[in-house]
């Protein structure tokens, strides 16, 4: 059997005829589906915004029980009286004015209310005051006691035209005592409606089911407006209990929930079936359509394709078998960009990687000669570089040790020295000869002193309060007389107050004279020769900064100036150390180190470091 027909037969077994039956079955199933899927979430959408809407209402009513409970009404000031009306006027922003009426219902000055657009609280029209005095029947709720609150009517709220509901509050126990009436605008409650509405399940209304009005609706439309009879009757005859039924004459799926504690009020949530089933019977039409047009598409299209394909595959089976005789140098010639082609390509591609890699073999004993070579001179320069090293510890070890040596004759000179000052007076000829002997002993003992403290660093370093201008005048202290030799004009300049920093003295020092020295060896050719040290703090850290006018950094260095025995000095003097141990020092202590140049300017390298 051809491959064309073998094709045919397998979309008809395998797609088509499977296709057909379990698609029309599947799409009736989603239609039941749907629509059990569409009551049960209708049902679950009605009951949870009954609650919610239970517990907005109620939450307003507590909070005002609770406030008028709290205070002494019958003892009170007017001014106190006054503001204890603000405090029940605050409780929520749903309240528009509260008026006080006495056991008749009638009012007893004038409403609380703000002016419009003076806060949250909904715009209220004095006007409407003797509405809200007549929304509750006060007079049949003289028993009550102090701080019982009580659900009156709902009307239309005026301005906005939204529904509201009196709630009144028994201010003191007594047959004869007032009431605050507070007028609560269902404004906040239609918004909880808007947001808990989804176009898939319909519109969510809150009905007064007495009445056959609507309060609320996500439609804001169908507000305050009369409840269809034919959802009204259904509604009606349900009890108190939430329930789903259809509604036959408007075709409408409706769920049905009694907002708890408020039995009047009752949660309905509809959908147009037509709308909500329409997409599913589409569908069944659009699939049988495509299912047709599918199948007389695949016939004429599979014969078109078995038959390129056929020839396609010849061709690969010619280069396969050209490849299996060793003929490399064959190429299989196959048009288009799929996966024969791609398979064509990989044969290509073989042939040719298999010529090159003869080459390749060829060529690898050279290059892994030259890299031997180069490898090897590696090693030696590392070799070279670690002496040099070893090298500069030594040479530290023996600054300790003569440091440690020169201090006891400096001790002896410079007791001796004062003994004699303190023999003679000051206007004596030798008494001035003496006090420079003082000061140069001294300043011999700093230098030691300084030199002994760097040269006994400790492994692990320890971090302290450090000032930041000792640490410099302490390293300046071993190489200020050099680099003023060298003509270099140093200028020191320390910020007030003496700025802070944690880190450990004795390692912040070589970082300095590291810095130092690498500023020096870049102005050795500089006509102007200017070294500048500087201290101060930004944003929360402290820094200190060493800039020179020397030759800069070239751009191709820059990134690499942090590196181990990497150097850019024009006489190779030292390892390339320096800045390396200095980036790892910075970074103990918490900082970082940056780097500003130009070549031909200065550089200018800034250590940042946390304050302490």
């Amino acid at each position: 059997m051809r491959l064309y027909q073998q094709l045919v037969l397998f979309m008809l077994a395998a797609t088509v005829l499977p296709l057909v039956a379990v698609g029309f079955s599947l799409l009736s199933e989603a239609e039941s589906e749907l629509t059990r899927r569409i009551v049960s979430e209708q049902g679950l959408i009605a009951e949870t915004t009954a609650e919610a809407l239970s517990g907005e209402l109620m939450k307003t009513a507590e909070a005002l029980g609770r406030s008028a409970g709290l205070i002494d009404w019958e003892h009170v000031t007017p001014a106190e009286f006054e503001g204890g009306l603000r405090l029940l006027y605050g409780q929520s922003y749903a309240v528009s004015a509260v008026l006080v009426v006495d056991a008749e219902g009638k009012p007893q000055g004038a409403p609380l209310f703000q002016a419009e657009g003076k806060n949250d609280h909904p715009d209220f029209e004095p006007t409407a005051a003797l509405a809200l005095a007549q929304a509750v029947p006060v007079r049949s709720l003289r028993l009550a006691s102090r701080g019982q609150v009580f659900l009156g009517g709902v009307y239309a709220h005026r301005p906005s035209g939204q529904a509201a509901m009196a709630m009144a509050v028994k201010l003191a126990d007594g047959e004869n005592s007032s009431f605050a009436l507070a007028e609560v605008v269902f404004s906040e409650l239609e918004s909880l409606l808007s947001r808990r509405a989804r176009p898939e399940l319909g519109r969510i209304e809150l009905v007064e089911v007495p009445a056959r009005r609507i309060l609320l609706s996500s439609q804001p439309g169908r507000r305050m407006q009369t409840l269809e009879p034919a959802l009204a009757s259904p509604l009606e005859a349900g009890g108190t209990a939430g329930r789903s039924f259809r509604v036959e004459p408007l075709a409408l799926r409706v769920s049905t929930a009694r907002v708890p504690q408020v039995p009047d009020f009752a949660v309905v949530v509809s959908l147009d079936e037509a709308s909500a089933l329409t997409p599913v019977r589409a569908m069944r039409r659009t699939v049988l359509l495509f299912i047709l047009g599918a199948f007389a598409v695949l016939l004429g299209v599979g014969a078109l394709f078995t038959r390129r394909l056929n020839r396609r595959l010849a061709r690969v089976v010619s280069g396969a078998e050209a490849f299996s005789r060793g003929e490399l140098h064959q190429r299989v010639q196959v048009d288009g960009d799929d996966e024969l082609s791609d398979l064509a390509s990989t044969f290509n591609a073989m042939g040719g990687e298999l010529e090159r890699a003869r080459e390749r073999l060829l060529r690898w004993n050279d290059d892994l000669k030259v890299r031997v070579d180069e490898a090897t001179a590696e090693l030696k320069t590392a070799q070279s570089q670690l002496l040099e090293a070893q090298k500069l510890a030594a040479v530290g070890q023996l600054g300790a040790g003569v440091a440690h040596e020169i201090n006891n004759p400096l001790a002896g000179i410079l007791g001796n020295t004062q003994l004699m000052m303190l023999e003679r007076g000051e206007k004596d000829p030798d008494f001035e000869t003496l006090r420079k002997i003082e000061q140069s002993a001294k300043r011999c003992k700093d230098i030691t002193q300084n030199l002994l403290r760097f040269s006994q660093q400790r492994a692990r370093p320890e971090f302290r309060p450090v000032d930041l201008g000792v640490v410099l005048r302490d390293a300046l202290s071993l190489t200020e007389n050099q680099v003023q030799a060298e003509g270099i004009q140093l200028s020191l300049e320390l910020a007030s107050p003496p700025v802070r920093v944690r880190a450990d003295p004795g390692h912040l020092s070589q970082v300095v004279l590291a810095l130092v020295s690498n500023a020096r060896t870049a102005m050795m050719k500089s006509e102007q020769r200017r070294l500048t040290l500087r201290t101060g703090e930004r944003d929360g850290q402290g820094f200190f900064e060493v800039e020179d006018t020397g030759k800069g950094i070239a751009p191709e260095h820059r990134s690499r100036v942090f590196e181990p025995f990497f150097t850019t000095k024009d006489v190779w003097s030292n390892v390339g150390l320096g800045l390396s141990v200095a980036w790892r020092v910075v970074s103990e202590a918490g900082g970082t180190i940056e780097l500003r140049t130009e070549v031909g300017q200065g550089t200018c390298f800034t250590v940042w470091l946390p304050k302490a």
